[in-house]
This record gives C-alpha cells, structure tokens and sequence, in this order.
C-alpha cells in the first residue's frame, strides 16, 4: 500500500499555486515516495459570470497532487443565485493522503479569498463524482480539497483539482486571480496523534459519514475543544455516540448517517470555536507581554531620569537665584514697554479721534454752507436746521410754490452727496385759526416736502416728517411780521458723519 505524508509552512505567502516534491524520507527502502506540501496560500482563476446570462462551461483538472483528476461544470446564472453542476473522474479515495483525509469537498473562492463550501463529492467505485450545487457568489474559482469531514468551514492546503477556463467559458472580459488562505496540514496531523498521517482502507460496510464523524471529534479533541468548547464538544461526542450505537445495533442506516453528519457539524463549530478562543488567548498573552516590558522599560527610564534630575537639581537650584533676578527684571523691562506702548496707543487714539472730530466739524460748515446757499441754514444741538419760509407755499394751503421745488431740488442733490444723513421735517404755524385746522395744515405742508424729496430719489427711510401746529412760535404771534416768521417748515439735519448723532434727532410723536 502506498503512503503519502504533508507538511506546509506556518508562515509566507505563495501565490505560484500548489508544489509537490519528494521529500527525504522516500530514500527508505520500506517508504514509498513522500511529498511536501508547501504553500499556505494559493491563487486560481476566479470568472466574473454575467448576472442572468444562461449557462456556461468551465474545465476542472488535477494539481500535481492527482494530476489525472479531470472534468468539468456547468455553472447556471439565475435569479438569487448560481446553480453549478460539477462532473469528476479519476477521483483516488481521499485516505491516500492520510487517515486525516476521508472526503473531497467543493469550494468556490471569490478573489478578495472567501471560500464557500459547496458541498462533498462522494466518489463512486470507478473514481467518478456529480454534485449539483448553488452559491451566491458571482465572481469566483472552483477548488477540490481532501478534507477529514465535509462541514468544514475553511479548504485545506491538500488542493487537488482546480478550474481551467475554457474558451466558450462566458464571463466577464478580465479573469482575477482568486487568492485564497489554505488550512495547513499541521491543522490536522499533530504529534499526540501521528496515526493520522498513515493511509487507511475504509471498509465499504461502515458508512463515510461514520468516519468522518470520527475524525471530527478526533481533531476536536486534539485541538482542545473540550476545553474551550465543552458544549459544542459535548454534543458532538453524545452525536457520534447516537451514530456509533446506531450502527453497533445495525439499526438503519439513515440513522447512522444523520447521527454522524450531526456529530460531524457540533465539531466543526468546537472547532471554530477553540480557535478563536484559543487566538483570543494569545492575543492576551502577548498583549500582557508588551505591557510588562512597557512597565519595566518605563521603570528603567523612570529610573535613569530620576538619576539625571539628582544630578542636575544642584545646578538648578545655583542657578535659580539668577534666573528669578533677571526674569524680575526682564518683567520690569516689558512692563514700561508695555506701559509706553499704552500711552502712544491712547494719544494715538487721542489724535485719531480729535481729527475725525476735526473732519466732522469741516463737514458739518461745508455742509451748512452748502445749505445756506439754497436756503437759510443755521447750526444747533439737534443738528442743521433749513427754514422753509411761509412764502414758498400757497396761502392758507400745503402745496409748494415752483420756487420751493426748484430749492427742494437743489437741496436733494446736496443731501444725496452725504450718504448716512437723516432729515426731519417739521412744520409749523402761526395762532390764527382753530387748532385743528393749523395741525392738518401743518403736517400737510411737512409731508409734502418730505414727499418731493423722496421723489428727488432721497431714501425713504432716512426722511420723516412731522407736524407742530402753532406749539413751537419763534416769535410773538401779535404782530403781522411775527406770525409770517412762525408760518415756516424747517427741515433738521443730522447725522454721525457731521458729528450730530441721529438718536439726538428729535423723533416725531
């Protein structure tokens, strides 16, 4: 009989697929030729096929490992999934690889390295095997592995066929190479249990399930699930005891298989379980580690800078008193530059504000001047006041006479040139007549300025106007030459740009 070992490296990455060579023991005269198995990772052809485009047939032949495997798929785009119809020959029984080794297992790969478990090929007497399978995948290989059971979850590195494009294979225009992460040989064969590395012959009367069921809670073990695992490990013990006892009492044999398959899967999941528990312990282990080695580096540092500062508190306290002198007297120093800079900041402040007032003040007579020459202008607290006399009115009425127009106009072209003005236009009368009717005069008369200067494009919102009545006389209402000067309209100019701020504007009632 012959008999085949493996062994793969802990670590690196291989993408020149699967290397078989002879390894040193196949000079021992009772040891047939052995082989090493390299690469723990591996890469193959991954297709992209069309969503919905029907089916398409893709080749799959032997690695080295059984270089005369061959056959083929049918791969099925549909709704929801894809259907695979795979088709093998030439299929050698997987225990030539070891006892480790029961059953091949199907997997599709997607090329970022995902690997699904498609299913197990059961091989026939004459090395042929059939499996209809689906997947969601879209883009991926075809591998084989030798598997000890066919619910594992990840492909072993024991990779034996593999798919080959074809010419009428339909996909998309590039193929990707699919590189995928193999599960070492070290994962099964371990030194408590090297039995595992020698070829067994199955017996044809003991159902596959039953052995692959065996070898599942046999790697379990080895691998410390009923430690990490107990639940999982337990149940998977108590289903291959149901399948042992099964078939001890040669009851059917679907119960035997059920039972096995049930066992086979409760250790698988120990299995993951242990491992990530198991990589979960080590990271814990390693990060005590680095922490104690942070600590101790820490304290030797902590150490050596205690030691420097001893050293160098002498020479610190020498020096402190000299260092407090001329930091009290650098003090002092940016004390009186930051005094002198205060002064010639606040006289800078100090001209800066007396030439704005200056600048206002200019403003202020330019302005009056300019007003006075359309129309009598005086200057007081409230600001500039332009006296529209009695005489640019109707008598008795409130619209203006085309001299009173013609000096609004020119009045309106000087305000539009001092942007930020504001005017307030009051008008008053003299005693005669009922209060009433010198109140509506009065505001009819301010109100039609107001509006010819709003027409002469000065903004509305800086214009209001008021009435008085005969509350405000500037002079006695006894005489004819008193009650013409208290018949008038003044218009009040104020502003913060001429130094007459608006709030100091009177605000009509």
């Amino acid at each position: 009989m012959k008999s085949l070992c493996f062994a793969s490296a802990a670590t690196g990455l291989l993408a020149c697929g699967l290397m078989a060579v002879p390894c040193a023991r196949a000079q021992d005269s009772n040891v047939v030729p052995l082989y090493q198995v390299t690469p723990v990772y591996r890469s193959t052809v991954a297709v992209n096929y069309t969503h919905r485009s029907g089916s398409t047939p893709i080749n799959i032949i032997g690695t080295p490992l059984l270089p005369q495997v061959k056959g083929g798929a049918e791969i099925n785009s549909k709704k929801g999934s894809i259907e695979i119809n795979a088709r093998l020959q030439n299929l050698a029984p997987a225990t030539q690889f070891g006892s480790g080794y029961l059953t091949y297992v199907l997997w599709a790969i997607t090329p970022e390295g995902r690997a699904n478990n498609l299913g197990e090929l059961l091989v026939s007497d004459d090395g042929k095997s059939n499996l209809t399978t689906s997947t969601s995948f879209q883009s991926f290989g075809l591998i084989v592995t030798a598997e000890p059971f066919y619910s594992v979850s990840r492909p072993s590195d024991v990779v034996v066929a593999e798919n080959q494009v074809r010419r009428d294979t339909i996909g998309t225009i590039e193929q990707i190479q699919a590189k995928y992460e193999l599960l070492p040989r070290g994962q099964y064969v371990v030194a408590t249990d090297s039995a595992m590395a020698i070829p067994v012959v199955l017996n044809p009367k003991v159902p596959l399930e039953l052995y692959e069921a065996r070898n599942a809670v046999r790697i379990a073990r080895l691998q410390g699930a009923d430690h990490y695992a107990p639940d999982s490990f337990q149940k998977a013990r108590q289903a291959l005891q149901q399948a042992e006892g099964s078939y001890a009492a040669k009851q059917n044999k679907k119960m035997v298989i059920q039972s096995a398959r049930q066992a086979a899967e409760a250790a698988e999941d120990a299995i993951l379980i242990t491992e990530k528990k198991e990589q979960q312990e080590l990271r814990e282990r390693q990060q005590a580690e680095a922490t104690q080695q942070a600590q101790l580096r820490a304290q030797a540092e902590a150490q050596k800078a205690q030691a420097e500062q001893d050293q160098a508190a002498a020479q610190q306290q020498a020096a402190a008193a000299q260092q407090q002198a001329a930091a009290a007297d650098q003090q002092a120093k940016m004390a009186q530059q930051q005094a002198q800079m205060a002064d010639a900041q606040a006289q800078q402040a100090r001209q800066q504000a007396a030439q704005a007032e200056q600048e206002k003040q200019q403003l202020r007579e330019q302005l009056r001047a300019q007003l006075n020459a359309v129309l009598e202008t005086r200057e007081t607290a409230r600001g500039l006041v332009v006296n529209m006399a009695d005489v640019l009115f109707a008598s008795g009425k409130y619209e203006l006479k085309p001299t009173a127009r013609e000096k609004l106009s020119k009045l309106s072209g000087i305000i539009l040139a001092h942007p930020g003005l504001t005017l307030q236009i009051e008008g008053h009368t003299d005693s005669v007549g009922t209060d009433e009717f010198n109140q509506q005069l009065s505001e009819k008369r301010a109100n039609a300025v107001r509006d010819y200067l709003i027409g002469q494009s000065v903004p509305p919102d800086s214009v209001t106007a008021v009435g008085l009545g005969k509350d405000q006389p500037v002079a006695s209402n006894d005489t004819a030459q008193g009650r013409q000067l208290n018949r008038r309209v003044e218009i009040i100019v104020a502003g913060d740009i001429i130094g007459i701020p608006i709030q100091a504007h009177t605000t009509p009632q």
